[in-house]
């Protein structure tokens, strides 16, 4: 089995496995088979998201989106403020973090 281990602080955090295998282990289990649900498309707009408003709205507090997308907690508050632009990786991770379309809010 082919898995890629993500480490975070030395401990194991995650284990990925290319999809037919996770599809096998399925079967294997008795379960069905898993679908990919691909998130709403959000209407497109040329405003940068308001991150602070997205993740009080859904309840994160700064240092949990943070580490959820894997920046630091002060890092996440000067892109809220404004003070920093997050990268396009960035960007990708607190819309997946925060459940919300690549186009914006």
């Amino acid at each position: 089995m082919n898995v890629q281990v993500i480490m975070r602080d030395g401990e194991a955090e995650y284990a990925v496995v290319p999809w037919a295998e996770y599809q096998a282990l399925l079967a294997a289990a008795g379960r069905g088979a898993a679908q990919v649900v691909k998130p709403a498309a959000a209407p497109v707009s040329d405003e940068a998201p308001n991150w602070k408003n997205l993740r009080e709205a859904r309840g994160f507090s700064l240092e949990t989106l943070a580490r959820a997308v894997g920046i630091s907690p002060s890092y996440l508050a000067l892109i809220e403020s404004g003070e920093r632009e997050a990268s396009d990786a960035i960007q990708h991770g607190l819309r997946r973090a925060l459940g919300i379309g690549e186009s914006g809010s």
